[in-house]
């Protein structure tokens, strides 16, 4: 079988495997319901994926894997801004991602609630084997800390520009922002694309309060500390 042809089959197993997430959650699917969404066989599932934590790890590679696409896309499209401008573009990028993929937000966030559990996986006694076998796994290690570092860069970038205050810490900022922002990412994720305000609270005022909150810290108007 030619690389190619068994990649396009990797990847049609993949996206059959999201629907039938999405539909019934990770727990509740099964192999043979995978096996039905994709029109294959459960031994030609199986030949591909020995198991559904494999899967798991796939569809959460391809989750991170559009991420990454996305922030590229907004760095090389504005690249010449300053370091708060170009901060504040990565954070709505973010958000803007969680937005458009609910399925996509809950998986990542269920990822990373697994790295911090095994305290960034130097203790991964509570991973399946499945899990630590698969090659998914090893590459989502080598891809999961991205997100932090475009973010913590644009703050460095601002921080050397002046168009962040001189005393905020990139990496302390980025996970203050990154808290904020989930936050906001769970409420969304959990009224999927039937959004209704909460306490007579609109989620898109929320939005952009974070957001304008998170800017006045950058710009040093609100203090750590």
């Amino acid at each position: 079988m030619k690389l190619t042809t068994k990649l396009k089959k990797e990847q049609s197993i993949i996206e059959a495997a999201e629907r039938v997430f999405s539909k019934v959650g990770f727990k509740n699917a099964r192999m043979e319901d995978i096996a039905l969404e994709g029109s294959i066989t459960k031994v030609t599932l199986y030949s591909y994926f020995q198991s559904k934590d494999n899967l798991i790890m796939g569809v959460t590679y391809q989750a991170l894997s559009k991420l990454e696409e996305s922030y590229d896309k907004t760095l090389k499209d504005y690249k010449d801004m300053n370091g708060l401008d170009l901060t504040m573009k990565v954070m709505e990028t973010f958000i803007r991602f969680c937005e458009e993929n609910y399925f996509y937000s809950e998986v990542l966030l269920e990822y990373f609630a697994i790295i911090r559990s095994t305290s960034m996986l130097a203790d991964d006694d509570k991973l399946s084997e499945a899990t630590k076998d698969s090659g998914y796994f090893s590459k989502l290690k080598a891809l999961h800390n991205y997100p932090f570092k475009v973010t913590a860069n644009a703050i460095s970038k601002g921080v050397k520009d002046g168009s962040i205050d001189k005393d905020v810490d990139p990496m302390f900022a980025t996970i203050n922002g990154w808290i904020v922002i989930i936050g906001y990412v769970k409420l969304l994720s959990s009224s999927g694309d039937s959004a209704t305000p909460i306490f007579n609270v609109n989620l898109e005022d929320i939005k952009k309060f974070n957001l304008k909150l998170l800017k006045s810290i950058m710009q040093g108007k609100i203090k750590y500390g």
